[in-house]
């Protein structure tokens, strides 16, 4: 499961949200996987006027008018984004099918507290936070990375990007 943007963008733009949408569609094929990227907030499918959903809906228009060739959807709670069910009870014509694999949230308040939970739950082994947008240069080390942590991130950091660009 990816999530961003846990480190960058306190509060990103509209633009900056959709421009994580791309790279993390990027990062998620260099995993070898199609991307399914949810755009999460509090609101769902426009049912709530706050400012995390009102930036959200316009981060997928933005997306929407580049014609892009991935799965993407929002904006909706994480539930809906893991659960096909839930998603399929609040919005029907979702954009795709089962669980998405990877969570694009509207602050970096909220991407971070998902990422530790579920690096607790998954019992403590992540590979991240990933750096995007510098050409798989620099990542990003947390006080809390164990020894299989930090070798992941020297692996990933230390990989070919041909398909990364």
């Amino acid at each position: 499961l990816f999530v961003a943007d846990t480190q960058v963008n306190p509060v990103p733009t509209p633009q900056q949200i959709a421009d994580t949408v791309v790279a993390t569609a990027r990062h998620v094929r260099r995993f070898g996987l199609e991307p399914k990227i949810a755009l999460c907030s509090h609101s769902q499918f426009g049912n709530l006027e706050s400012d995390s959903g009102k930036r959200m809906r316009a981060a997928l228009e933005i997306l929407d008018a580049q014609g892009l060739d991935f799965a993407y959807d929002g904006e909706m709670q994480s539930d809906a984004a893991l659960d096909a069910a839930v998603r399929g009870r609040i919005f029907p014509n979702s954009r795709f099918e089962g669980a998405a694999n990877a969570l694009v949230y509207s602050t970096t308040d909220s991407a971070s507290a998902v990422r530790n939970i579920v690096k607790m739950v998954a019992g403590g082994l992540e590979v991240g936070p990933i750096l995007m947008g510098m050409g798989n240069k620099a990542h990003i080390v947390t006080p809390s990375i164990t020894a299989r942590g930090l070798l992941n991130i020297a692996a990933l950091a230390g990989a070919p990007v041909q398909s990364y660009a």
